[in-house]
C-alpha cells in the first residue's frame, strides 16, 4: 500500500525549496526528494547493521548517479545507458560528502551509504545544491546517528548584489559561483569559482550564504522532529584511557625530541615508524597475554603523536618543519624544459613538485559534454595525475580517481577567468599536471604550474594566477592558521583551505574541515593570510617568467580565422566534403568551420596556412567580367571546353575562342585535367559564364573580349553555354 507523501518547504532566495518523503524507497534508512522549479533530486541513506572488522576509518560512501532521462535525453554512449559517472557527477558526490562527513560520531565503524539520483532536470536550476540538501535530509530523518542537518546554497553576484540559488541564466551574468554548506551555527564546506573577486567581497558572500541556507536547515530540522526515525545505537571504537595515559607518559617526550631534529618528509615518517615500533614492542612485552595490545598500542601512539604535533603548533607555534606559521616553503620555478611541448612549467614548493604541460588545439578539439547542464562543450581543460611514486608508495594504477578529478577541476576553475576569449585566441587548451612529488597542496602547485606553462606557451592570459593551501589547528577558542600546509599538517589538522587568484582577487576557493564548522570571521582571517602567501609565490614565479611569451612555440599550431559568408559555407565544404578534404590533404592544415561562417585554419607553418587561406577564399569568390583565371578543364564537348576557374564554379570556352587560329577539335587544345588561362567575357542573367583563351593570348582588353566573343544565335538551336555557379551542393559540415 502506497504511503502518504509528506512535504516541507523552505524559501531560499525568494523561491520555494520542497522536501518530500514517504513516497519512494520505503526500505531505505531515509529517503527524500528535493525540488526547485522542475529540477528534482532523490537521495537515500542506509546504514549497515554491523561493524566492519579491521577498519580504522569510518566507511562512508556517497554516490551521485546522473540519469539522462531526467533531462529527456538518451545517453550518447555506444550502449545507450549510463556508465561510469562523468566528471560533473563525481564532483557533485564530492561536494555532498565533504559537509556531511564531519557530523558522524567519532569512532563510528558501521558502513553508511548515501545514493543520489537525478529525477528531473529543467536546465534552469543546478542539481548539485539540491543533492547536498537531499543527502542531509535523508540522513536527518533516518535511523542513522548523525549530528545534522546541513543546508546548502549557491551564491551568485550580479551588479554587486548577491543572489541565493541563481539559475543558469543568472550565473552567466554573475562574477561569482560560490557554494556554501553549513549548519545552523557554522560553515562546513566552501567551493567557489570567481572572476577575480576581492577578499572582502568573498567574506561578505560567505556570510550571505550562511544566512541564506538557514531556511533549509530549519525545514529539515522540523521534518526530522515530525517524521524522523529513532536513531540506532551503534558501537563506537575508542581507546582505553588508561592505555592512552601510559602511552603519553612513555612517548610524549620522545616524540618532541624527534620533531626537534631537522628532517625531510621521508626521514620524519621513517623515524616516527621506528619510534612507534620500539615503544609498541615494550607494551607487548609488558602484556604478552593480551590479543589486542599491539593493535591498541599502535593506535594509542598515533593519538599521542597527533596531539603532540597539534600542541606544538597551537601553543608554541612550532611547525613540524620548523617554519613560522605564515611562512611559505622554498620555491623553484622553470619554464620551457620540455622541447616538444607547446608549453611547460615546473613548480616546486618544498617537497611538492608538479610538472605542467600545455597543449594547444583547434576548436574541433574542444571537449563535448554529455550531461544535464546547458553547457555542451569547453575549450579549456585541466587534467591532474597523482601517481603513487609521488608519495613514495607502490600501488596499482586504477585510472582516474575522484580525487584526481576534484583537484583537476579546482585548478581549472582557478585559471578559467584569465583565459583569453575565443575570438582573441581561437585555441582549445588542455593542461595536464603531473604530480612528481607531493608533501602537501599539489592542487595549488598545479595552479602555479599551469600559469607557468600557459605563459611559456604564449597564451595571452590576462594575469598570472597563484594558489596556496591554508591549514587550521583549533582547540576550543584557541586556534592557529597555517600558511602553505604540508602533508602532516593536513592529516593532523582541522582544515584544508585552498585559495587561488590574481593580484586583483580570488578566482577559486575550496574548504574542507574535520570539525563541526568555522565562522566567517575566521575564514576572513585565513583569506587575508592566504593573500600574503600568494603574493610571495607570485614574486618567485615572476622571476622566472614575467609575462606570456610573445610568440607560440615552434611545434604549436598557428590558427587563423577567416570569415566567409554563410551562403558560401557549402562552397568551402564542397559536395560530400570534397573541397575541404582536398584543401586539408594538399596543404596539411586542419580546418574547422562554424555555423556563423568562421573558418579556423590551423597549420604548423606560415606557408601551409597561407595556402589553405587562399584556397578557402577562392571558394567564396564570384567570377568577375574581364578577369583572367587559371583553371582546370573538367569536361570537353565538340563545341568547347568547360574550365573550373573557381572551386565549384566553371565556365565554357567556345571552340572558336580556344586559340588565335582555327581549331579543328577541342581536344587539340584542351583535354580533361589540363590547365588553361582564360578571361571571363560574359556572365548571363542565369549565371552562365563564357570564357576566352584567345583573349588572353592576344592581349585583348575586357571590352574587346566581350565584343569579339558575343554568343552567336543559331537557327533551330540555342546557345549551350557552360555550367556555372556553386556545384558544392548543400551545407553539410565536417
Amino acid at each position: 500500500m502506497q504511503k502518504e507523501a509528506k512535504q516541507y518547504t523552505a524559501t531560499v532566495g525568494g523561491r520555494t525549496l520542497t522536501f518530500e518523503t514517504g513516497k519512494y524507497a520505503g526500505q531505505a534508512g531515509g529517503a527524500v526528494t528535493v525540488r526547485l522549479g522542475d529540477s528534482i533530486i532523490f537521495a537515500a541513506a542506509t546504514m549497515s547493521s554491523s561493524i566492519r572488522e579491521g577498519l580504522d576509518f569510518f566507511p562512508l560512501t556517497v554516490d551521485y548517479e546522473e540519469r539522462m532521462y531526467a533531462g529527456g535525453r538518451i545517453p550518447g554512449s555506444f550502449f545507450r545507458r549510463e556508465g561510469r559517472p562523468g566528471a560533473d557527477a563525481i564532483l557533485t558526490a564530492r561536494l555532498t560528502d565533504r559537509p556531511i562527513r564531519p557530523l558522524f560520531p567519532k569512532g563510528m565503524r558501521n558502513g553508511v551509504q548515501v545514493i543520489m539520483n537525478s529525477f528531473s532536470a529543467d536546465e534552469e536550476n543546478p542539481l548539485d545544491i539540491l543533492a547536498i540538501n537531499a543527502a542531509s535530509c535523508a540522513l536527518a530523518i533516518s535511523d542513522i546517528p548523525w549530528e545534522g542537518p546541513v543546508g546548502a546554497v549557491r551564491v551568485g553576484r550580479i551588479n554587486g548584489e548577491f543572489i541565493a540559488n541563481p539559475t543558469y541564466a543568472q550565473m552567466d551574468e554573475s562574477d561569482l559561483d560560490l557554494l556554501v554548506a553549513g549548519s545552523a551555527d557554522a560553515i562546513l564546506m566552501v567551493e567557489a569559482g570567481a572572476d577575480e573577486v576581492p577578499e572582502d567581497v568573498m567574506v561578505k558572500a560567505l556570510a550571505f550564504g550562511q544566512e541564506a541556507l538557514q531556511p533549509s536547515v530549519e525545514a529539515q530540522r522540523q521534518m526530522a522532529a515530525d517524521l524522523g526515525k529513532e536513531k540506532r545505537v551503534v558501537e563506537l571504537v575508542g581507546l582505553d584511557e588508561a592505555l592512552k595515559d601510559k602511552m603519553k607518559a612513555r612517548a610524549e617526550a620522545a616524540v618532541n625530541d624527534l620533531l626537534d631534529a631537522p628532517h625531510t618528509k621521508a626521514e620524519l615518517y621513517q623515524a616516527v615508524d621506528d619510534l612507534r615500533d620500539s615503544i609498541v614492542a615494550e607494551f607487548v612485552e609488558a602484556d604478552p597475554e593480551s590479543e589486542t595490545i599491539e593493535k591498541d598500542a599502535k593506535k594509542a601512539f598515533e593519538e599521542i603523536y597527533k596531539q603532540v604535533v597539534r600542541d606544538r603548533i597551537l601553543y608554541k607555534h612550532i611547525r613540524p618543519d620548523g617554519r613560522d606559521v605564515d611562512k611559505v616553503r622554498p620555491i623553484f620555478c622553470e619554464v620551457g624544459a620540455i622541447p616538444r611541448a607547446h608549453g611547460s612549467g615546473l613548480f616546486t614548493r618544498g617537497e611538492t613538485q608538479v610538472l605542467n604541460f600545455a597543449t594547444l588545439g583547434t576548436p574541433r578539439d574542444a571537449q563535448e559534454l554529455d550531461n544535464l547542464t546547458p553547457v555542451t562543450k569547453k575549450r579549456y581543460i585541466h587534467h591532474y595525475n597523482f601517481p603513487p611514486y609521488s608519495v613514495g608508495e607502490v600501488k596499482p594504477l586504477r585510472g582516474t580517481s575522484r580525487r584526481d578529478i576534484g583537484h583537476g577541476n579546482l585548478a581549472e576553475r582557478a585559471l578559467v577567468p584569465v583565459i583569453p576569449a575565443e575570438e582573441d585566441f581561437p585555441y582549445t587548451m588542455r593542461l595536464v599536471s603531473e604530480v612528481l612529488a607531493s608533501n602537501g597542496s599539489s592542487s595549488m602547485a598545479s595552479v602555479c604550474g599551469s600559469t607557468l606553462s600557459l605563459m611559456d606557451a604564449g597564451v595571452p592570459i590576462s594575469a598570472p594566477v597563484t594558489g596556496i593551501a591554508m591549514g587550521l589547528i583549533k582547540e576550543g577558542d584557541e586556534y592557529v592558521i597555517l600558511t602553505d600546509i604540508q602533508g602532516l599538517e593536513d592529516h593532523l589538522g582541522d582544515m584544508d583551505f585552498k585559495v587561488a587568484g590574481t593580484q586583483k582577487g580570488i578566482t577559486a576557493l575550496q574548504m574542507d574541515i574535520k570539525i563541526k564548522g568555522i565562522t566567517p570571521e575566521l575564514m576572513a582571517e585565513a583569506l587575508e593570510q592566504a593573500r600574503a602567501g600568494r603574493d610571495h609565490i607570485l614574486g618567485k614565479m615572476m622571476e622566472e617568467i614575467a609575462k606570456p611569451n610573445p610568440e607560440l612555440k615552434e611545434h604549436a599550431p598557428r590558427i587563423t580565422i577567416v570569415q566567409v559568408p554563410v551562403s558560401k559555407i557549402g562552397a568551402v565544404i564542397g559536395p560530400g566534403g570534397k573541397n575541404i578534404r582536398a584543401i586539408q590533404d594538399e596543404t596539411g592544415a586542419k580546418i574547422d568551420i562554424e555555423e556563423d561562417g568562421s573558418v579556423f585554419i590551423a597549420a604548423s607553418d606560415g606557408i601551409a596556412e597561407a595556402a589553405a587561406r587562399d584556397r578557402i577564399l577562392a571558394c567564396t569568390e564570384t567570377a568577375e567580367l574581364g578577369r583572367i583565371y587559371t583553371g582546370k578543364v573538367v569536361r570537353t564537348t565538340n563545341f568547347g571546353a568547360f574550365v573550373e576557374i573557381l572551386p565549384g564554379t566553371d565556365g565554357m570556352v567556345h571552340i572558336s575562342q580556344l586559340d588565335t587560329q582555327r581549331v579543328n577539335t577541342v581536344e587539340d587544345i584542351a583535354q580533361v585535367g589540363d590547365e588553361l588561362t582564360v578571361m571571363v567575357t560574359d556572365i548571363d542573367p542565369n549565371g552562365k559564364i563564357r570564357l576566352s583563351r584567345q583573349a588572353v593570348l592576344e592581349g585583348w582588353t575586357a571590352e574587346e573580349a566581350r565584343e569579339k566573343d558575343k554568343p552567336r544565335k543559331r537557327s533551330g538551336g540555342s546557345n549551350r553555354g557552360g555550367r556555372s555557379g556553386n556545384r558544392s551542393g548543400g551545407g553539410k559540415r565536417y
